[in-house]
């Protein structure tokens, strides 16, 4: 130490520059200390510094070799941070599989047939096996001819193109691979930037690890925009040639292949002599890698582009009431960021041939009932009651004129059907269909019910009160088991909306919707189990993925022999009572008629064990008809009829004993302030007589008693209240006064009853052989029958 110490003495050496000269005086004493003592510590000699001053030696900063390894740590760096900054931007692994594009929502039926699209949709999704070898390898002859070989990005590829390019002095050639093209029709948006270039890149190798070869090809020919307004190569065909994919010649696949670079400049409608020119490179290319012989691409060089253009099968809606129901039904199965995403498909319960069927018979009726009964709408829906998929949905005349859908929006007063449920409540409770009850004039707290016919049949039992839907019998029910348990088991059965406890519940005040009564009187199919009324079944995501699928329980509304024995009654309004019109053949079919005071609805909810029907006929702005509730069992008979071919004929379970019958409802009597019974008086004497001549259909009676109702309704019309508020218009109090002379007339509600002597007389009764409610029809047809239209 002490040598190194004296030989720096001796010998100055510049410690503290870079040997450009000068001496270690310049240094302060102190700092020159330090630096020696840490040579000491490093242990380099005084020779080593000699031979690197002799040298000349740079430091590294100064060295080429040091920076140029900096450049390239620096560069990989870099490209890891990029590649992982991209990944994160990009879908994740497992959406790289999608098979629809964002923004779209394909709507299918039952079958897989396709109800509408939304959206940059394909309207034909076609399996690669169905797609002609010819049309693959066009595309890949035109698009990417390494497609086989590469690992989603072709960098032979790009250089080809761009010297192709080049050579051209025009862009004649793109480097993507149809890979790059995929992501960017799935993924990505069309803007012209580098970092969207890079996105692409790294999503097709990501893709190529995920799919095989053969599943990119099959997405790309059923996503690719070829012009016109066509998706996929399904969709072209159809648009230019009106043919399917397996129909085309060679020179119409290679057409559409040359259509993938730019739609809109070799569309062959739009720019015929470019769409040649770029059909005849294709087929240069496929002859080229030996795909096809030449003397096949002169043949196809020399045909003629023959077009037949059609309109885009993606733009056709089917069944619009059905689809605008399925798609406001959406929300309540997937999240607001799943429909905002898109590439939705849902699948729904609708039978095609069955709506088919449906709108037919309702576009008859309006076609042909509509014209002289004035009514102007109608709505019909079919449930399959077991499992509450509804089958067909009509809810209107003309859903392109107004979109109202009357099966599911509109709001209308049930009329008689709703005395189903009052009866079924009172069956419940233990009683029987035999129980008596007083058909005569009868006011409960203000409250007077009328019969349509103005007429009274004294004693008679529910079954009967039901089949010829006796307004007074109802209400004296409905009196006898309670407001609560009825609304219970209306609302138990499928009736969502709001039911009010007043007396005029029983004859079918309160307003609900045709969706949610057929539905309810679908749980009488099903011996009372009541599924939920549904359309959709399944709901797929962009990557065919069931992300929600029906799962709806069939619930106990009510016990299955009151089921059975209200079947057994209802069965009986269809045989013999106000249901004639909605007879079947082979089949047992049982219902109910239902209509509003001065025929504002009217109606039939119809089932067989299999299917369960439900029809509605009136006018929105809520205008009188001239018809009566056949009309719509006769409609209800003109799908069935179509509809039951090649289903099995089932029979309603056997109605159950009556003796020892125990309620599985207990009743809550209505205690009125005030009941008013009245006698019969002298209408008992001509009842029979009444009741023969509005059983004749085939006399005058019917004409003068038409003509008198018609000028009694011209004479009332100033007195027409809104619906909601003429209802309940005779709940005042009345007097105490206990004889009729002396007590003052009251306002009453007075609601068809749908029998056969309704003075809106019925356009079909029961077949003759059929025991109807008040005795035998006549032999001659009525006149309704000689004005109806002949079946067209």
């Amino acid at each position: 130490m002490g040598k190194l110490t004296s030989w720096f003495k001796r010998r100055p050496t510049n410690l503290s520059d870079s040997g450009q000269g000068g001496t270690d005086e310049s240094l302060p004493p102190k700092h020159l200390a330090q630096t020696r003592q840490l040579l000491s510590k490093m242990k380099i000699l005084p020779s080593k510094i000699r031979v690197n001053r002799a040298t000349g030696a740079k430091p590294l900063h100064r060295r080429l070799w040091f920076w140029a390894g900096l450049g390239v740590s620096g560069g990989i760096v870099a490209s890891i941070y990029g590649i992982s900054l991209i990944d994160r931007t990009l879908p994740d692994q497992s959406e790289l599989n999608a098979v629809f594009r964002e923004q779209t929502l394909t709507i299918k039926a039952a079958d897989g047939t396709i109800l509408q699209q939304q959206g940059e949709a394909t309207r034909e999704q076609l399996k690669l096996e169905q797609i002609p070898d010819n049309l693959k390898k066009a595309f890949i002859a035109s698009e990417d001819r390494r497609f086989r070989q590469h690992n989603g990005v072709d960098l032979q590829g790009i250089v080809r193109a761009g010297l192709n390019n080049l050579r051209s002095q025009g862009v004649v050639e793109g480097g993507s691979t149809i890979t790059q093209q995929l992501t960017r029709i799935l993924f990505l948006k069309q803007e012209q930037t580098i970092w969207r270039k890079l996105k692409e890149v790294r999503l097709a190798q990501k893709m190529e690890q995920e799919l095989t070869k053969d599943q990119i090809l099959e997405r790309y020919l059923n996503l690719v925009y070829l012009g016109g307004g066509a998706y996929g190569v399904a969709d072209a065909a159809w648009v230019y040639f009106s043919k399917s994919p397996d129909q085309l010649s060679l020179a119409e696949m290679a057409t559409i292949a040359g259509l993938a670079p730019a739609p809109s400049l070799y569309a062959p409608d739009k720019n015929p002599e470019a769409a040649k020119r770029r059909r005849n490179l294709v087929l240069l290319r496929m002859q080229e890698d030996k795909i096809i012989t030449s003397e096949q691409r002169q043949a196809a060089v020399q045909e003629p582009l023959a077009l037949k253009s059609s309109s885009p099968k993606r733009v056709q809606v089917e069944s619009p009431y059905f689809t605008s129901y399925i798609q406001k039904e959406l929300p309540k199965y997937v999240s607001p960021n799943v429909l905002k995403s898109g590439g939705l498909v849902v699948e729904t319960t609708l039978n095609p041939s069955w709506q088919k069927v449906a709108e037919e018979a309702v576009a008859k009726t309006l076609r042909n009932q509509g014209r002289w009964e004035n009514f102007k709408q109608a709505a019909m829906v079919a449930i399959d009651p077991r499992n509450g998929e509804i089958k067909a949905m009509v809810g209107g005349k003309d859903f392109g004129k107004n979109q109202f859908n009357r099966v599911t929006q509109a709001q209308r007063q049930p009329g008689s059907t709703f005395k189903g449920f009052v009866y079924a409540t009172a069956i419940a409770t233990g009683k029987s269909p035999y129980d008596s009850y007083e058909d005569a004039p009868f006011v409960v707290d203000g409250y007077e019910p009328k019969n349509y016919s103005e007429n009274f049949r004294g004693s008679m039992n529910i079954r009967d009160a039901l089949t010829r839907s006796v307004n007074i019998v109802a209400v004296k029910v409905l009196i006898d088991v309670g407001f609560t348990p009825t609304i219970k088991l209306a609302h138990d059965m499928g009736i969502k909306s709001e039911l009010k406890p007043t007396y005029s519940l029983a004859l079918g005040s309160n307003e609900v919707n045709l969706l949610e009564l057929t539905s309810a009187y679908g749980s009488f199919a099903t011996q009372g189990l009541h599924a939920e009324p549904h359309g959709i079944t399944r709901i797929l995501n962009r990557q065919g993925k069931v992300i929600w699928s029906a799962n709806f329980k069939s619930k106990r509304a009510l016990d299955a022999d009151s089921a059975a024995i209200m079947t057994w009654m209802l069965r009986n309004v269809v045989q013999a009572g106000t249901g004639g019109a909605a007879q079947l053949s082979n089949r047992q079919v049982a219902g109910k008629t239902g209509t509003s005071d001065e025929a504002r609805d009217l109606w039939f909810i119809g089932y067989i064990p299999q299917m369960v029907t439900g029809v509605w006929l009136g006018n929105d702005d809520n205008r009188p008809t001239y018809g009566s509730s056949s009309t719509a069992a006769y409609t209800w008979r003109e799908f069935m009829e179509k509809a039951v071919e090649g289903m099995p004929v089932e029979k309603f379970p056997q109605r159950p004993k009556l003796d020892g019958r125990k309620g599985t409802i207990k009743a809550q009597s209505i205690k009125p302030k005030q009941v008013l019974n009245r006698s019969i008086a002298s209408k008992d004497d001509d009842s029979e007589g009444e009741s023969a001549r509005n059983s004749d259909d085939s006399g005058s009676y019917r004409r003068r008693r038409r003509r008198r109702s018609y000028s009694q309704e011209t004479q009332q019309s100033s007195d027409y209240t809104p619906r909601r508020r003429r209802r309940d218009r005779s709940e005042s109090s009345s007097s105490n006064s206990s004889s009729e002379s002396s007590t003052p007339r009251r306002r009453y509600r007075r609601v068809e009853s749908d029998s056969p002597r309704s003075r809106r007389s019925r356009r079909e009764l029961p077949p003759a052989n059929s025991s109807g409610s008040s005795g035998s029809s006549s032999s001659q047809p009525s006149w309704r029958d000689r004005l109806r239209p002949s079946n067209q």
